[in-house]
């Protein structure tokens, strides 16, 4: 059973200056083109296409540094976009500028990503504007571990942005190159013991994820 690391974009994305377009009939999850085509400017449409692990750039990325992870192993993650939906590393893509609606996305990501998560292990690293966009359903939320970050000082704990972002693009990094593949949340969390503090919370109801708290201090 793979597993998937799903990933919020980053507002941060390198502007490349030469190559190819966007092929939008080339990207992931191809049901998406004829959402893509509406919201792709005519600008963007004859801009340079980067792939997405080049083009984002923000402290998550920074802290996960995608291009360095085989190209097997890049296949695991999956980026919410709000331009184009959801798309893998490999992907190449325009730079771009928009807020996620999030659902006018959902009836179009729901399957797309219920069946690139299958039935292992969802690893969430998405901030929550792009948790609204899918939501793992049933048997696949207790599959799935969405990961939060919390800074403890003095005993104290607050939730620091940019902290939070670098944190769980360790954690994503960490998961990945390990090789591993868990076979449920608690045997993921067990994995991620070994690099970071954290605590893991069982779903509060039907439906809903696991929650892996990371604790930096």
């Amino acid at each position: 059973l793979g597993m998937l690391i799903l990933l919020p974009p980053s507002e941060g994305k390198a502007t490349p200056e030469r190559g190819r377009p966007v092929e939008l009939t080339r990207l992931s999850f191809p049901s998406l083109t004829d959402q893509r085509r509406a919201l792709l400017s005519a600008e963007q449409a004859v801009a340079p296409a980067l792939p997405a692990r080049l083009l984002y750039t923000g402290v998550l990325y920074a802290a996960l540094d995608l291009p360095s992870l085989p190209a097997n192993v890049q296949r695991q993650f999956v980026i919410i976009s709000a331009q184009f939906g959801a798309i893998r590393p490999a992907d190449r893509i325009p730079t771009y500028k928009r807020v996620i609606d999030a659902k006018s996305w959902r009836p179009l990501l729901e399957p797309e990503l219920a069946r690139a998560g299958g039935r292992g292990v969802i690893l969430d690293c998405r901030s929550a504007t792009y948790v609204a966009a899918w939501r793992p359903a049933s048997a696949q939320a207790a599959q799935t571990a969405h990961v939060a970050v919390v800074q403890e000082r003095n005993g104290k704990r607050t939730v620091v942005s940019h902290n939070a972002k670098h944190t769980r693009g360790e954690v994503a990094r960490f998961v990945a190159a390990s090789g591993e593949q868990p076979r449920s949340v608690p045997e993921l969390a067990a994995l991620v013991r070994r690099a970071f503090a954290c605590e893991l919370e069982a779903p509060t109801r039907d439906g809903a994820p696991w929650q892996l708290t990371i604790v930096t201090r």
